[in-house]
């Protein structure tokens, strides 16, 4: 059976899902996305990343396409038609399609597309074991918060990684860790304190992160939203990074130094469990 998409303002095959080439979200990247998990069938941290996703397009002087709970209902609707039980629900909204030219005209229609993909989310190897990290100077635009398709930067810095033997990249600069190249970073101090940077100009504010806060205030574990530097970093008691795909994942080698013997740290576990539990998931093993 052919996966189920949404395209052109109807649900159709994938093979049959057809898009402008004058497209401006294939021509200049004039785009956001976002991508909520899907764990048991049902979405995670939806709303948060329904209200990311019109900051976004409002950024950028995009209407939304549809209203969120519109949006949800395809959402909803291409689980049910892809029987999709554990994986991620794309989606994308770009300006629009006219002929090419840097300056865009008032009124566009944009242009909204939607699909699944089947994914293992839950007791990863990168759960259960962590993820090593590498460490590259941040090569993006300055509006990071701004969730555009244009990742290139992203694509090249974990195409790097790989071929140098590391999971995945954090990104700095000045000297200080801005995020991971798809994922918000996290460290833990020797006395349990969890440091993240703020939100701002210079990251994608995280709709796991903004979870995992939460989680953080109500179980009163002590949180500091602060840059921090590589030296700290690399000096933490722990790391970990969070994403709608990784959820909390530890992080046990940055750069050429190894956290906590190589292994994940306790306070990373205990955080695991705590946002696992908030979408009725058992703790992760390992």
């Amino acid at each position: 059976m052919a996966r189920i998409v949404y395209c052109g303002g109807e649900f159709v095959a994938e093979n049959e899902a057809k898009l402008s080439l004058f497209d401006r979200g294939f021509l200049f990247g004039d785009a956001v996305y976002e991508v909520t998990a899907v764990i048991g069938g049902k979405m995670v941290d939806n709303d948060l990343h329904l209200a990311r996703l019109e900051r976004s397009l409002s950024e950028l002087s995009i209407p939304m396409p549809l209203s969120r709970e519109e949006i949800e209902a395809i959402q909803l609707a291409l689980i049910e038609k892809n029987a999709l039980v554990e994986g991620t629900v794309y989606l994308q909204v770009s300006r629009g399609a006219e002929d090419r030219d840097f300056l865009y005209s008032d009124g566009l229609e944009p242009t909204f597309i939607a699909f699944t993909q089947v994914k293992n989310l839950l007791g990863s190897k990168g759960q259960k074991q962590g993820l090593s990290v590498n460490l590259a100077e941040d090569p993006r635009w300055e509006r990071r918060d701004i969730k555009t398709v244009m990742l290139l930067g992203q694509v090249m810095a974990k195409r790097q990684a790989k071929a140098t033997g590391f999971d995945d990249t954090w990104f700095f600069e000045d000297g200080a860790i801005t995020e991971g190249a798809s994922s918000s970073a996290f460290i833990v101090t020797h006395d349990r304190r969890i440091i993240t940077r703020g939100n701002s100009k210079a990251i994608l504010p995280g709709c796991t992160r903004a979870a995992l806060l939460k989680l953080c205030s109500a179980h009163d574990v002590v949180l500091e939203e602060r840059p921090f530097t590589i030296a700290e970093a690399q000096g933490a008691a722990e790391a970990f990074q969070t994403s709608a795909t990784s959820l909390v994942t530890p992080i046990v080698r940055i750069g050429d130094v190894s956290l906590n013997g190589g292994v994940p740290g306790p306070v990373t576990r205990q955080l695991q469990a705590y946002y696992l539990e908030t979408v009725n998931i058992p703790k992760a093993a390992g």
